[in-house]
């Protein structure tokens, strides 16, 4: 009778698998990651060398460089004229605006001239007959400079009297040099007329201008807006101090009308020709 109680209990058991021990796990390889032992530092200064520079980087590292230098010359510049414009008095910093304003002004007016004349050009019916008209006038202008046609208007004139004969020739092209930056159109010096060529020379104690001699009183017949020329021999420092220090007396008289009848021969060029022709 106990033998057959135990029975089920040990068929039970033959029936149940065998417990089977946990694998244990495999050991993980062990192989070293030399990504493992690199520091940030090191893989930055390896993303950054040796440089990957493209042909379209350099041509900008240059052009940036080349500016930066241009940049650096004109900061300079301007220091430099800035340490000389604060050490100048209030009125000589306000006869250099209106200077500066009066040189602007000339310039867009030339700039509207030439403006109008395109315009005209353009507009015109009969532009062959147009363009002869501007050649026309463009001739008569450049006669002017050159010094072969008289011209007349508004202006002023310069009186240099030397007694003691201490004026140079270098003073008064100084004054010639003054008048042109100032606007001036046409220029006479004692029946002389100035060129953009011309040259002044000491004789004796007398001037020549272009090989002629002057006798003073030296008269300048200058054709120029008289409110532009007259400031700028009177400005400190200028051509009226300059001469009045070598004991000259300088007048200087406004006309609404200066003659300028001094002619230069008109010469003939020995080998340039028009490209038109």
């Amino acid at each position: 009778m106990g033998e057959h109680e135990k029975e089920p209990e040990h068929r039970l058991r033959r029936e149940l698998p065998a417990e089977v021990p946990p694998a244990a796990p495999e050991a993980e390889s062990a192989v070293p990651d030399p990504q493992a032992r690199v520091t940030g530092r090191e893989r930055l200064f390896q993303g950054l060398w040796p440089p990957r520079v493209s042909r379209a980087q350099l041509i900008v590292a240059v052009l940036l460089f080349g500016l930066g230098f241009g940049l650096a010359v004109q900061v300079a510049s301007n220091s430099d004229s800035d340490s000389a414009l604060r050490g100048a008095r209030q009125e000589d910093l306000v006869r250099i605006l209106d200077e500066l304003d009066d040189r602007t002004q000339r310039l867009e007016d030339e700039k509207t001239g030439l403006e109008k004349q395109r315009q005209e050009l353009q507009s015109s019916s009969d532009q062959a007959a147009e363009a002869r008209r501007q050649t026309a006038e463009k001739e008569r202008q450049l006669g002017i400079l050159a010094g072969t046609v008289a011209a007349q208007g508004p202006g002023i004139t310069m009186t240099v009297d030397d007694p003691k004969g201490t004026v140079q020739a270098d003073m008064l092209l100084d004054a010639i040099q003054e008048l042109r930056a100032a606007g001036a159109e046409a220029i006479q010096v004692d029946g002389v007329r100035v060129i953009a060529g011309t040259y002044l020379t000491d004789s004796g104690k007398s001037v020549s201008v272009d090989g002629n001699k002057i006798t003073q009183p030296y008269v300048f017949k200058v054709i120029g807006k008289p409110q532009d020329l007259e400031p700028a021999l009177n400005i400190p420092g200028g051509v009226v101090q300059t001469l009045e220090k070598e004991q000259a007396t300088v007048t200087v008289e406004r006309s609404a009308k200066i003659v300028v009848d001094a002619l230069r021969p008109a010469k003939q060029p020995d080998y340039a020709r028009s490209s038109s022709q």
